[in-house]
């Protein structure tokens, strides 16, 4: 290799091949007769190439850890506050409340902490957003069940993942790339949490097995103290895996949309064969009807996430058609479900839940019917798949205004009591 380097200085596509065929052999070959060709320009290039960098990987990963260890303990603290300041959690509906903001608090720290360039304003504004929220859902009625406050229980963590978007992105909102690189990025970490929280169930089973095989009851302990800090810091974990390891962990999602992108679109279609073949209801079946809603979410994800790992795959032609099949059967049912919500309006009127679900509905039919179009062009026009990416990543302001409204919105149009 060494002579081969040395015949080739002149030759950068060579250098190149060569180094392409046995990267460490032509690394290490390198560095020992680099005193003998550091006279050619070229070398100097190869040497910043090959040399680690100043801050190198182990370093980078070393501090994260660091700020990981301090996240976690954070995370874990806040989750436990019932424990540490001796209230009842269940009567105070806690976790309900506070859950989704703990979990979004924590990687919003995550990534200040790990971020390459800290802004003081864009810290401070999001400090203010977590405090005047936290103050906000924890003064909302715990008494009752009023579907207003519900809903902003379930909303809020929404919104909050909308500002921990922003925050992830840098406060970027022009680019709409970075929206899109959020998507990647949380379609990776439900993987990996899913893998963890398997990881987390084995373990759990083990160790209350060995524990109990010795007659010791552990299972309170280790469920408040263990269980629950390790559910909430699970994402946080996930994060620093996939900032830490990007090599590894995109290449995940789009092997999981591109699996599960057919499989979705058969169950989807054979769904809505058997509903008409069955008959059922969703006009004046309440529960079917909150299912389909459900589904509906759930497809609109697989559609999107599917489209985010499409970008890192250039091979999508077929995938492309799957998508596309997919968004029409979607749009079907949300029409279906579209049309049940305004009977059940017409016959019952206006509530908070009605409201919320037709809302959603309706700007789920409008991204995905705009999403359908861009992936008929990108299937059939030859248009780039970067059309669909800026389609979704548009439509992101308009889902954050709607959450406001409903978090906020709706308790004071239907009042909280």
């Amino acid at each position: 290799m060494e002579t081969q380097i040395k015949e080739n200085m002149d030759n950068p596509v060579q250098l190149e091949k060569l180094y392409r065929s046995d990267k460490k052999s032509f690394e290490k070959a390198f560095f020992e007769i680099y005193p003998e060709i550091a006279h050619h320009q070229i070398a100097d290039f190869w040497k910043a190439r090959l040399e680690p960098d100043p801050l190198s990987k182990s370093d980078v990963r070393r501090t994260d850890i660091y700020f990981l260890v301090v996240t976690c303990l954070i995370t874990g603290f806040l989750v436990k506050l019932p424990q540490v300041f001796d209230f009842n959690p269940v009567d105070n509906l806690f976790y309900e409340k506070n859950v989704g903001l703990i979990v979004l608090a924590g990687l919003s720290v995550f990534s200040f902490l790990t971020a390459n360039q800290l802004k003081i304003k864009n810290l401070i504004i999001s400090v203010v957003i977590f405090i005047l929220s936290a103050v906000y859902i924890n003064l909302l009625p715990t008494g009752g069940e009023h579907n207003s406050v519900v809903l902003a229980y379930l909303h809020l963590p929404l919104f909050l993942w909308c500002l921990y978007g922003l925050i992830y992105i840098n406060f970027n909102t022009k680019d709409k790339l970075k929206r899109m690189e959020y998507v990647r990025y949380n379609g990776d970490m439900a993987i990996l949490i899913a893998i963890i929280l398997i990881a987390g169930g084995i373990l759990t089973a083990l160790t209350l097995g060995l524990f109990s095989a010795i007659d010791l009851k552990i299972e309170r302990f280790y469920f408040d103290y263990i269980v629950i800090p390790g559910l909430v810091v699970s994402p946080v974990v996930a994060t620093y895996i996939v900032k830490n390891f990007p090599s590894i962990t995109s290449k995940i999602a789009p092997v999981i949309a591109g699996i599960f992108s057919p499989l979705v679109l058969i169950t989807l279609t054979a769904f809505l064969i058997s509903v008409f073949v069955t008959g059922k209801d969703p006009y004046n079946d309440r529960d079917f009807l909150l299912i389909f809603n459900l589904m509906l979410f759930g497809v609109m994800a697989v559609v999107v996430f599917s489209v985010s790992g499409l970008s890192v795959n250039r091979k999508y032609s077929l995938k492309v058609l799957i998508l596309f099949a997919l968004s029409i059967v979607t749009l079907v049912v949300d029409l279906i479900a579209l049309s049940a919500i305004l009977y059940r309006l017409g016959e019952f009127g206006f509530t908070p839940n009605r409201t919320a679900v037709l809302g959603s509905n309706l700007l789920i039919f409008g991204n995905l019917a705009l999403i359908t179009i861009d992936l008929f062009k990108v299937a059939f026009k030859g248009k780039e798949l970067k059309t669909v990416e800026q389609t979704i990543a548009g439509y992101f302001p308009v889902y954050m205004v709607w959450v406001i409204f409903v978090t906020v919105g709706l308790p004071l149009i239907f009042g909280v009591k």
